[in-house]
């Protein structure tokens, strides 16, 4: 789990030179030859986020950088912390009220949108923390559940739910990925779109078991980006109209 995960915020860009590439080499090994296979996704360019801090921090007189802690070591929930060093800690008691957290996704007004993880040790309750998406309201400040995922069922066998969450700048939407019905030998993931207005599912792709997401836009068109739970692979999936038509292309994989 990332101990730290910094706010994004308007000066923060995504730089990317070249290309996300995985050229074609063949290297002499006490095995033998090892090749590669070439995979490229197109060339990239300086790319400004929409993502914005919390607007209550301006209320609150805390000022910039501010980083998000998702550790679960010192604050259940979620914390964020300012100032020197970041020992400074903004960590008000209900936003313990929902559990553990694993990630986030900033929107252009400062809605922060987190997805929950189960955490060491499981209860009742756990189970049913994992069906939603909760939002951190920019204004407020007060946490609450955003969308509850009806057929997203965690069990004792699988306490995982709702795993990652990245959100589209370009229509204000979210992909939403859960694994609750996968296992150790099956891979029956699901990846959801979701209209935020109307809290409605645009689409929804079965057998993807995805640990962690991320939206991207290359000289090559615009991709979902996909940590693989079940390979160390980073996949990208080709968005085409706000759908994901093509399979995912293998980018590479964690030896």
């Amino acid at each position: 789990m990332r101990q730290y995960i910094p706010i994004v915020i308007s000066v923060v860009v995504v730089v990317m030179a070249g290309a996300i590439v995985i050229t074609q080499k063949s290297s002499q090994t006490n095995e033998g030859s090892r090749v590669e296979k070439i995979v490229a996704v197109g060339d990239f360019k300086k790319q400004k986020s929409c993502a914005r801090p919390p607007q209550f921090l301006d209320t609150m007189s805390i000022p910039q950088p501010v980083i998000i802690d998702l550790s679960q070591k010192q604050y259940k929930g979620i914390a964020l912390r300012y100032g020197k060093g970041f020992k400074q800690v903004l960590h008000p008691k209900h936003w313990e009220q929902y559990g553990h957290f694993g990630t986030y996704s900033l929107d252009e007004v400062g809605n922060i949108y987190l997805v929950p993880t189960p955490f060491i040790s499981i209860y009742p309750e756990t189970f049913n923390l994992q069906k939603n998406i909760y939002e951190l309201d920019t204004h407020s400040a007060k946490i609450s559940i955003f969308m509850h995922l009806d057929d997203v069922v965690p069990s004792a066998s699988n306490p995982y739910g709702i795993t990652s969450i990245a959100y589209d700048c370009d229509d204000g939407t979210l992909w939403v990925s859960a694994i609750d019905e996968s296992s150790y030998t099956t891979q029956n993931g699901v990846i959801y779109h979701i209209d935020i207005k109307s809290k409605t599912i645009l689409q929804r792709v079965d057998g993807v078991d995805a640990l962690s997401m991320y939206i991207v836009t290359s000289s090559s068109g615009k991709f979902l980006l996909i940590g693989s739970a079940r390979d160390a692979g980073l996949y990208a999936y080709p968005i085409q109209h706000g759908k994901l038509y093509a399979k995912a292309t293998k980018l590479y994989e964690l030896p």
